[in-house]
């Protein structure tokens, strides 16, 4: 197998995917069965600069590098060959914010990313003339928030784009985006159109919502803005010899290699995760958390809870995207991994969740009385503007170890609830969620709290792990496979044969979860008044900042995906002051 992988490599019969997370960069390397045979990555984080969130390009120039430069070393290392090129390639990345260059492609604003909710009145105004809901993390929210605020370098605009098709667009020379990623910036057209295996159905924007938005927005032409919108299967470009060397300064890559459309995070989890089915559905759990289903038919009015974006196909589905995620989870395991060091009982971080999690699948169904807040972030789900993390419990609450680790779960969960009883309401059908991300690492219970807060069998694909790296790296292999449709080719070719772990909903956890949500609602209000009197670096002077990026809860959408990504890693990166 060694020698044959070897020869693949040297031949270029390998496919190569790359996703940038929100704490982690990684490239994976699969063979011509898909299975993967090398990685690298990159740890980076986010900044806080003149109070946004953002990554610097050249952070985002030396990250790329530097998790591709790994994966090469790990390719040497096992099979004793550099790479020169490749059977196909593809890069995904976080979706949504906002990179605006000029007619030069020089950058005017940096990066605004998802995690940024500043565009409140955008969003209202669009979402209201459109009759379809737009995110504040979207990318026409962005544009229009900062025409409402007669930003200046809205004057020298001459295109925006994701971070994804930042990245293709210097890999390639092709400004596009494939669907899934488009979907995130402007609303795309999804209704029914007739193609057959080798004929992608093509997307677009929705064209009626481009006329409303221009008149309201307001800029010269808002469709010569957007990047070109490809779907699944079509051609992306190919590497130049611009971009080879951007990627690999040492000079070994070649150009050439074939481009599949660069995708976002919720569309590769998709695809690691072979939901991209009518009723089928997948949730990643990152530094955020998103359930996606995708649907037969549309949802019957616009909900606030609810994205519509699309699969890299361009089929409808419908998004609970919530900002906070399994950071808080991740901040306790650092702590009781901490007092093990310091017992002198030191454990892998494996060894801690799996220990903490064993606990809390002996706790109480409810959590005892306690009850956990994720908030690291504003949450809009809740209608939450500032989030604090919260562990509130009542006198007589049962607060044992079992029980603040459900309770932790339990709140890492229930926002994503609250947003699915909106798609329940809506009638939409799902046969079983498929789940990724670092925290089902730990078999059993998450998985089966999962299925208690969402009433639905939740599965766990072998692959699912692999993550959004690998998702991008299948759909460009798919650039050959254009004869199936993507669910066939993931159902025929990609999945056939995989094992996959089913929990069902258990009765005692859904009443428990139940009676633990009626307890979180109930409290929510606590969130404003705690961060009406906890602002900012009220403690020290300094920004707001947590640990460094814990690896053992990188999203599966994100970052290999979850990690992310995709979509979303769990753990927040550190916040960095703004130079003053």
């Amino acid at each position: 197998m060694g020698d044959d992988r070897r020869q693949q490599i040297v031949h270029g019969r390998t496919t190569l995917g790359i996703e940038l997370g929100s704490t982690r960069i990684k490239a994976c390397l699969v063979d011509e069965d898909l299975v993967p045979i090398a990685a690298g990555a990159h740890e980076w984080e986010n900044e806080f600069v003149d109070g946004r969130w953002t990554y610097s390009l050249a952070a985002v120039e030396t990250g790329l590098r530097a998790a591709y430069a790994a994966l090469v070393a790990d390719v040497e290392a096992q099979y004793g060959v550099t790479p020169t090129t490749y059977r196909a390639a593809g890069v995904s990345a976080m979706m949504h914010g906002y990179l605006a260059f000029d007619a030069a492609g020089e950058l005017l604003v940096p990066f605004r990313t998802w995690r940024n909710t500043s565009t409140g009145p955008a969003a209202e105004q669009l979402s209201a003339a459109l009759g379809f809901n737009i995110p504040l993390r979207w990318s026409i929210a962005h544009l229009h928030q900062a025409v409402l605020d007669d930003e200046p370098h809205v004057a020298d605009l001459a295109g925006i784009t994701t971070l994804a098709g930042y990245v293709h667009r210097r890999l390639t020379g092709r400004d596009v985006l494939g669907v899934g990623d488009a979907s995130g910036v402007f609303p795309i057209d999804t209704s029914p159109v007739d193609s057959g295996p080798g004929e992608p159905g093509k997307r677009d924007y929705d064209a009626a919502m481009l006329a409303t938005a221009q008149e309201l927005v307001g800029v010269p032409d808002l469709r010569a803005l957007l990047p070109e919108v490809l779907v699944a299967g079509e051609d992306a470009g190919a590497l130049t010899p611009e971009g080879a060397a951007w990627l690999d300064p040492t000079g070994s890559l070649l150009p050439g290699v074939p481009f599949c459309p660069p995708e976002g995070d919720a569309g590769t989890g998709m695809v690691a995760t072979n939901a991209v089915a009518p009723r089928t559905g997948n949730v990643s759990v990152g530094t955020s958390i998103f359930a996606m289903v995708v649907l037969e038919r549309p949802l019957s009015t616009p909900h606030e809870e609810l994205d519509v974006v699309t699969t890299p196909s361009g089929d409808a589905v419908a998004m609970v995207h919530c900002n906070n995620g399994a950071s808080e989870i991740g901040g306790w395991a650092r702590v009781f991994g901490r007092f093990a060091d310091a017992a002198g009982s030191t454990l892998p971080a494996d060894d801690v969740f799996r220990v903490l999690l064993d606990e809390a699948e002996h706790a109480d169904p409810d959590a005892g009385g306690l009850l956990s807040f994720n908030y690291l972030a504003g949450e809009p789900v809740t209608h939450v503007a500032a989030g604090r993390p919260l562990l509130l419990r009542t006198p007589d609450a049962h607060f044992t170890l079992g029980n603040l680790v459900r309770s932790e779960v339990h709140g890492a969960f229930a926002t994503l609830a609250i947003g699915m009883e909106v798609l329940h309401g809506e009638g939409v059908e799902v046969e079983r969620m498929t789940a990724h991300g670092g925290l089902f690492r730990t078999p059993g219970t998450p998985q089966r709290l999962l299925a208690a807060a969402l009433r639905v069998p939740v599965a766990l694909e072998e692959t699912a792990g692999e993550g959004g790296a690998w998702g991008i790296a299948v759909l460009a292999a798919y650039l050959e496979h254009t004869d199936q449709h993507l669910s066939d080719f993931l159902a025929d070719a990609v999945f056939a044969g995989d094992a996959v772990q089913v929990a069902d909903p258990d009765p005692r956890d859904v009443d428990g979860f139940r009676a633990y949500l009626g307890r979180y609602r109930r409290a929510l209000p606590v969130q404003d008044v705690a961060a009406a009197l906890t602002p900012p670096g009220a403690s020290d002077g300094g920004g707001e900042a947590t640990a460094p990026a814990d690896p053992r809860l990188q999203s599966a959408a994100t970052t290999g995906a979850g990690e992310t990504t995709t979509a979303a890693d769990p753990t927040l990166p550190t916040v960095k002051e703004a130079t003053r």
